[in-house]
């Protein structure tokens, strides 16, 4: 009795499944209108194709590379001294703004002001011996052998006095240019090396930016060239000029080191920075752009389809220059001035009447 109730469901629920699938066709093919009348000649009447159009014009084009390149600082030193001693004084503050020639360190020299003092007096002593035997030679009471004794010892004094003073100058540690100072490494009372690091000095304006390009473009490269470049935090371009660039080639990377300049006043961009880099290689002042979408590859090149002057899809066969991210360079095939159809170039064939929609 069971089986019986089973199977009789199975029929009843295969029933409504197909009452629920053929009804509603049944319904819609009687509910169908009658098929338009027939055209002259039996066919039926071709409605045009609406299609987007662009208006070629001359335009600038710049040919450029996305690359990306690292802030580097005008000038960067490690301050050492150029003798060993003791720090007497420091007279800056680190993260301080100094100009060329600004007093930092001042080492111990009291034993070169007492050797250099000892030495002003023998000079003194030599010039006045010079001076008389100058006066006795003049009368002949003296050989000239003996004045040039003299004079000699009074040349030597002089030599000791500038060297001495040369060494009384590094004592002094000044900086070398104008920047901004690092961390201090060093403390009063220390006595410090010529290798030890007192601190650094590092001028961020103008900055470098330094990037590499692939080698098909070292022809292309020119000192003057502009870059636009930004970093992470900011999405604002900053432009740039190249001014110098390797002499040969990256063997390892097949790429050519390039450097470029860009001010810096407000301290933006510091020393290590990661950036993106737009290189404009070369700039074409016409040239006539049409939206990639709108350019249809071939086995024998490129083709694009514009209205024709009858109002028609008409084919050109077009050859192409630059590609940019969006637009394609037609160097052949188009003239300014003709309408380039950008949509429904798939479905469009030559000759077939169109419905234009000019969007510039």
């Amino acid at each position: 009795m069971k089986k019986q109730t089973k199977i009789a469901l199975i029929i009843g629920i295969l029933v409504i499944i197909a009452i629920a699938f053929f009804y509603p066709r049944l319904v819609n093919k009687t509910a169908e209108p009658a098929p338009a009348a027939a055209g002259p000649g039996g066919g039926g009447a071709q409605q045009d194709l609406p299609v987007n159009v662009i208006k070629l014009k001359n335009d600038t084009l710049q040919t450029q590379l996305q690359v990306t390149g690292t802030i580097l600082p005008n000038e960067s030193v490690n301050l050492r001294s150029e003798i060993s001693g003791l720090v007497s004084r420091i007279a800056f503050k680190e993260g301080q703004y100094v100009t060329k020639g600004t007093p930092l360190i001042y080492l111990n020299d009291d034993q070169l002001q007492a050797q250099y003092q000892r030495l002003q007096y023998t000079q003194k002593l030599f010039e006045t011996q010079e001076n008389r035997q100058k006066q006795l030679l003049a009368r002949e009471a003296i050989s000239q052998e003996e004045y040039d004794i003299a004079l000699n010892q009074f040349n030597t004094a002089l030599a000791d006095i500038k060297l001495v003073e040369a060494q009384l100058s590094k004592t002094v540690i000044r900086a070398p240019f104008n920047g901004m100072l690092g961390l201090r490494m060093i403390s009063e009372g220390s006595v410090i090396g010529t290798n030890d690091v007192i601190t650094s000095v590092v001028n961020i304006d103008p900055i470098k930016i330094e990037f590499s390009i692939p080698e098909r473009y070292a022809t292309q490269v020119k000192v003057g060239s502009p870059i636009y470049f930004s970093n992470e935090d900011s999405k604002e371009e900053v432009q740039g000029t190249v001014y110098a660039f390797e002499p040969q080639i990256d063997l390892a990377t097949r790429t050519l080191k390039l450097r470029a300049q860009s001010p810096n006043k407000s301290g933006r961009f510091l020393p290590g920075m990661f950036v993106k880099i737009r290189f404009i290689l070369e700039v074409t002042e016409s040239a006539l752009m049409v939206p990639a979408e709108a350019v249809i590859p071939e086995l024998s090149g490129y083709k694009v389809f514009i209205v024709g002057a009858d109002g028609k899809a008409e084919e050109r066969q077009i050859q192409i220059g630059t590609r940019t991210e969006s637009q394609v360079q037609v160097i052949s095939g188009l003239n300014e001035g003709d309408l380039v159809l950008t949509t429904g170039v798939m479905q469009v064939r030559q000759g077939m009447p169109i419905k234009p929609n000019q969007i510039n």
